[in-house]
């Protein structure tokens, strides 16, 4: 007697048909991911999939992007635009003729263009352009409008800087690659992860999920699975860790191969979240491995480093080394993996 298989589609727990194993499908979908193909996330996390229907969402965008950016590179954008904003209002007063802007013989500039530049940057900023002034009435129209734009223009950047400052975040590296390494007399899939930011985290938790196109009853489909880990969760994050699921008798990776994970399209789906001190609150961070970044007949080379303090201490850069082994190392799956003679006769 045989145990029927769950297909609950809509659900987002299942039972597989090939394999018994319970998986999630991680908010996807069941129905969704079998048309699916390809990655959901990218390596950094972000997901691959498109809304349509919504319009451009480019104010959206730009806010996003605005905060994500490198601090160096938001402020050189910032200061670019101001620049280049007003250059267009000091081409504006120079295109209403030489007597728009008087006053300005006496701060020492000669070029006309200098001279309409600097008031507008007065004018734009709200500090003054005295001894300078503007005149005629489309000249003063203008300056109403650029007193109005400006101080509108400087509040929202002023408020992008302030949300970048009071936005809590956790900036986690993870390795380039994935690594099937020896581990415990098996094998292991194994990555590691680093805290990049000066901030400290705590109680950081993570879940990992591997997708596998999978034949059942003759139809090629996509499974979720969650990997058990050799632990889930660490309540201090001061240095590294290296997060390791033990391939054992339970795990869907029992008797992978590279080519039997390049044939199932498998992607690695990794989410951590942690409590981040400096706000006190918790924060969240994605990441993705594709079947092709996952390496074998290799481990993580040691990432420790001396200190003159005597102190732990590990070098960052060292993060992504590996270690060459023997062919066939990993890349084979050791007897105990392999099925038992007669298993399949017996049943």
């Amino acid at each position: 007697m045989t145990q029927p298989s769950i297909d609950d589609r809509d659900g987002p727990l299942y039972l597989s048909r090939a394999s018994g194993r319970s998986y999630t499908d991680l908010g996807f979908g069941r129905v969704v991911a079998q048309q699916v193909r390809g990655r959901f996330l990218t390596h950094d996390g972000e997901p691959t999939s498109r809304k349509y229907g919504l319009g451009a969402q480019r104010i959206e965008r730009f806010y996003l992007r605005a905060l994500a950016a490198p601090l160096p590179v938001f402020l050189a954008w910032g200061l670019g635009v101001l620049l280049l904003l007003n250059g267009f209002f000091a081409l504006a007063y120079l295109a209403l003729g030489g007597g728009t802007l008087r006053g300005g013989e006496g701060i020492g500039v000669s070029d006309p263009f200098l001279r309409a530049f600097g008031f507008s940057v007065g004018i734009f900023t709200t500090t003054g352009t005295a001894p300078m002034y503007a005149v005629g009435a489309t000249a003063h129209w203008l300056v109403v409008l650029e007193s109005f734009f400006g101080p509108f223009v400087l509040v929202g950047a002023a408020g992008l800087l302030i949300a970048r400052l009071t936005r809590p975040r956790m900036r986690l590296r993870f390795s380039e690659s994935a690594v099937v390494a020896p581990y415990e007399g098996g094998r292991g899939l194994m990555f590691r992860i680093v805290n990049i930011q000066p901030g400290e985290l705590s109680d950081v938790q993570v879940r990992v999920s591997i997708t596998l196109f999978e034949e059942s009853n003759g139809k090629r489909e996509r499974n979720f699975y969650p990997l058990s880990l050799e632990r889930s969760s660490v309540d201090l994050f001061t240095l590294h860790w290296t997060i390791v699921h033990p391939i054992t008798e339970d795990s869907p990776l029992k008797g992978a191969t590279p080519d039997s994970l390049r044939d199932a399209q498998a992607e690695l789906l990794v989410l951590v979240n942690a409590h981040e001190e400096t706000f006190s609150t918790r924060v969240t961070s994605r990441a993705s491995y594709w079947w092709d970044e996952i390496r074998w007949d290799a481990k993580f080379a040691s990432i420790f480093a001396s200190s003159a303090e005597e102190v732990l201490a590990i070098d960052v850069e060292r993060l992504d080394r590996l270690e060459r082994l023997e062919p066939g190392t990993t890349s084979k799956p050791p007897a105990h993996e392999l099925p038992a003679e007669g298993a399949s006769a017996a049943s």
